[in-house]
């Protein structure tokens, strides 16, 4: 599953839930459930899934930065919260990059690779399809929000 997706889908989260302080591990355990779930992946080289890690690591975090700045101000920091929990599973991967290790425990490192359902055919029926359902479930809630506000 693209970090972009886990980050979308910890949106949601945040808008919804009650605090931060649920929304993160709320957004932590949507992660697990997401990466159970068929999804793309299994690369065909090292540098493919470096380009594709990348440009979807830069794209999660610029929808980070735009999913905070348009959220309602009260829900800010859950919705920020959500995304951060929902990304942060998948802190190993850049970690064992620059770093040479996890910062997980490898029993968690192995369950995490374990649930993973990837398929190399899956990009445009799963991971588009998921990316357009997020994006639009949280822009209706950013919207339903505001038009609230606004009353």
């Amino acid at each position: 599953m693209l970090v972009t997706n886990h980050v979308l889908s910890g949106a949601i989260i945040g808008a919804v839930a009650r605090s931060p302080w649920s929304a993160f591990p709320l957004g932590f355990a949507s992660h697990l459930v997401l990466d159970a779930v068929p999804h793309w992946g299994r690369f065909d080289s090292h540098e493919h899934f470096m380009r594709v890690a990348v440009a979807d690591g830069l794209t999660g975090l610029a929808v980070m930065g735009a999913a905070t700045a348009v959220a309602r101000p009260g829900k800010r920091a859950a919705v920020f919260a959500g995304m951060a929990g929902a990304a942060f599973p998948d802190l190993n991967k850049p970690s064992k990059i620059f770093f040479g290790y996890s910062p997980f425990p490898r029993r968690f490192d192995e369950f995490h690779g374990r649930i993973q359902d990837e398929a190399p055919d899956r990009f445009r029926s799963h991971e588009v399809v998921a990316g357009a359902l997020f994006a639009a479930g949280f822009a209706g809630l950013v919207f339903a929000g505001r038009r609230r506000v606004r009353r």
